[in-house]
């Protein structure tokens, strides 16, 4: 059974039910009997009479693309578009699908820089990721040797699933206690088992006998070790007869077998279809994909939360980042990593195998196309990996690729580490260190090695951000916005690995919290200090303000500054005037043994008592109060006006 007839045709439809639906067409009717070269000579008949509606025409450019007549498919998608450019998402999917395949995936790129609003900023993000992994510059990652199992048979089998040390698997080969399921022309699916040799291939395969007996479907098996128990799919029955919802649709469920033979339903609603169920005995989650109503595309990934296998939750749909227009099933996670496969229009040709890391709960990666090999231009679904022997991999998936014995078939690989081109994520936020606030619209900049700009973003409404890069051995990461200073540190191999795990925050500061108007002029932002009477040695308070400088200007390494000295009226002028160029002199000799530059310093000046705030002039009786507001020292700013 080939692949798209799992995730559309795994339900029967009464005998012409369509026929009765008042309101449909002759076209309609076959459309929905999935006869579709003659729904397509229907539609064109309908058009010669009247206009088709919008969902005829997604009708008639479906019918193409499941005859595999992408080109006529493409035109008709484009005709469609034109007249009303918002397309759902599904189709919205395979109208770039269509694009890519009659005119290659520069025309896609062409196409979503010219109309990319109609896609979500997710889905916008993963595509130009994956086109940029798609360059052959980029380290593709391990490539296994791949091998067909041998016990694959001319039907379709898939769907690999671990089970001790065997493999169970979905096949339509023939049993004679099974009937013919017509749409396909193949027997109803059922679960078999083999044991798996040395190599990795399957020998002895046979029916798995874990699970009841049952007439109809049942498929996409997962065995948690840790609750002993089977999850997989089957039709919805009841006392040995299908049941069919107020349409004529027969949709499939998730079910569990416990030990002891055991089955209950644990997903179960007559018009949604369920498939591929995945345990995570960690969180506790069964993951499945579903078509519910409010899945962004086809069929979506979801989860609920569970009590040893029983369901405690509502499904919660994984969102954007993984969900996409298209059609998504197949989750797995290993060792923080989930795996699926999706058929959305960027990827090597129909379902294709990818992986996302899993940041936190309900937050992943941008999704990687795992690549050539594990992926083709056909369909490849159903991945799954574990541990093997002598510090290796195993893996199995399904592909319909040329070179099979059958529709689908199993392939294995055994492999060093894990699969697929490695990346660069970095999450966090942006905070203004004096505040301590998160900072919006901040610019995120990563450089190579070479200096080449990889990666910008901005941060969000609430400071934070997320950003995704294929590997470089080498990466300096940049944080700063108008008015404020810049961030930046540099990290090679390991060190990169580690800042991958951590919520990674980067302080900058704005130039307008460190300055202040004084005297008409911009000066920095000091406690006033004093130094001790009539000296110019730098004490230890006075240095604490002083490095609130050298942090100043290591920020804004532009600044331009003069420091001015001045002291009160006491003592002769001539006497005023030496202290203060003394102290001006061992301020500029401070900062600059601790790190400033003598090229932002272009004046140290002492004033004496020149420039006297108030009356107390010689002569003049003053407390000490008013006299000691003359005496201060200024970092002034020349040319705040011009650094931004």
């Amino acid at each position: 059974m080939k692949l798209k007839h799992l995730i559309f045709c795994f339900y029967l439809f009464f005998s012409g039910l369509a026929a009765a639906q008042e309101g449909m067409s002759k076209g309609d009717v076959l459309f929905f009997e999935y006869r579709y070269k003659s729904a397509i000579q229907e539609y064109l008949k309908e058009m010669r009479k009247q206009p088709l509606t919008v969902q005829q025409y997604l009708n008639l450019s479906e019918s193409y693309l499941k005859l595999g007549d992408h080109e006529r498919a493409t035109k008709a998608y484009l005709e469609l578009y034109k007249k009303d450019s918002v397309l759902p998402g599904y189709h919205l999917n395979k109208m770039l699908l269509g694009i890519r395949q009659t005119r290659g995936m520069d025309s896609v790129k062409v196409f979503l820089s010219t109309g990319s609003s109609s896609l979500s900023t997710e889905l916008y993000e993963n595509a130009l990721f994956n086109f940029d992994l798609q360059d052959e510059s980029i380290d593709q990652g391990v490539f296994p040797d791949i091998f067909n199992l041998n016990d694959n048979s001319p039907q379709s089998d898939f769907a690999p699933s671990f089970y001790r040390d065997q493999l169970l698997f979905t096949s339509a080969r023939n049993l004679d206690s099974k009937k013919t399921y017509e749409p396909s022309g193949e027997s109803y699916l059922d679960i078999f088992v083999a044991r798996l040799n040395i190599k990795g291939d399957i020998v002895a395969t046979r029916p798995f006998r874990g699970i009841p007996n049952f007439d109809y479907h049942q498929g996409t098996p997962y065995f948690s070790e840790e609750l002993d128990m089977v999850f997989y799919i089957r039709s919805n029955e009841e006392n040995g007869n299908l049941v069919f919802d107020e349409n004529g649709k027969n949709a499939l469920s998730v079910g569990a077998t416990d030990r002891s033979g055991n089955f209950r339903f644990l997903l179960k609603d007559l018009s949604t279809s369920f498939y591929y169920p995945f345990y995570d005995s960690a969180s506790g989650k069964l993951y499945f994909a579903a078509n519910f109503d409010d899945s962004l595309g086809g069929t979506d990934l979801y989860y609920v939360y569970t009590n040893n296998g029983l369901i405690m939750s509502s499904p919660v749909n994984l969102g954007p980042r993984i969900n996409t227009p298209g059609n998504e099933i197949a989750p797995y996670i290993f060792e923080g990593s989930l795996y699926f496969a999706s058929d959305v229009f960027y990827g090597l040709g129909g379902m294709d195998n990818y992986k996302s890391e899993i940041l936190e709960d309900n937050v992943y990666s941008i999704p990687v196309n795992l690549g050539k090999g594990l992926n083709s231009e056909h369909d490849d679904f159903g991945f799954i990996l574990k541990n093997y022997q002598e510090n290796s991999l195993i893996g199995y998936f399904a592909s319909n690729r040329p070179g099979g014995k059958g529709n689908d078939d199993l392939y294995g690989f055994i492999i060093q580490e894990k699969p697929g081109i490695k990346t660069f994520t970095l999450n966090g936020s942006v905070l203004n260190l004096k505040t301590n606030e998160r900072i919006p619209a901040a610019e995120i900049r990563l450089f190579n090695q070479e200096g080449k700009i990889i990666k910008e973003e901005k941060t969000d409404e609430k400071g934070m951000f997320r950003i995704e890069i294929p590997w470089q051995e080498t990466i300096t990461i940049q944080a700063t916005k108008n008015r404020h200073s810049i961030f930046s540190d540099t990290y090679t191999g390991d060190a990169l690995s580690q800042i991958q795990n951590t919520s990674y925050n980067m302080g900058i500061v704005s130039i307008d919290d460190l300055v202040e108007e004084a005297e008409d002029q911009t000066v920095l932002k000091l406690n006033k200090f004093y130094f001790e009477k009539g000296q110019s040695k730098i004490t230890p308070a006075i240095a604490v303000e002083l490095d609130k400088v050298v942090d100043a200007v290591s920020r804004f390494p532009q600044m331009q500054l003069r420091i001015e000295s001045h002291t009160d009226s006491r003592g002769g002028s001539s006497t005023n005037f030496r202290i203060s160029q003394n102290r001006a002199d061992a301020i500029k000799d401070y900062l600059e043994s601790n790190g400033v530059s003598s090229s932002n310093i272009l004046y140290s000046i002492g004033y004496g008592e020149d420039k006297l705030l108030n009356d107390c002039t010689n002569g003049v009786f003053c407390l000490d109060t008013f006299h000691k507001k003359n005496e201060r020292q200024l970092i002034v700013v020349l040319n705040y006006d011009l650094l931004f």
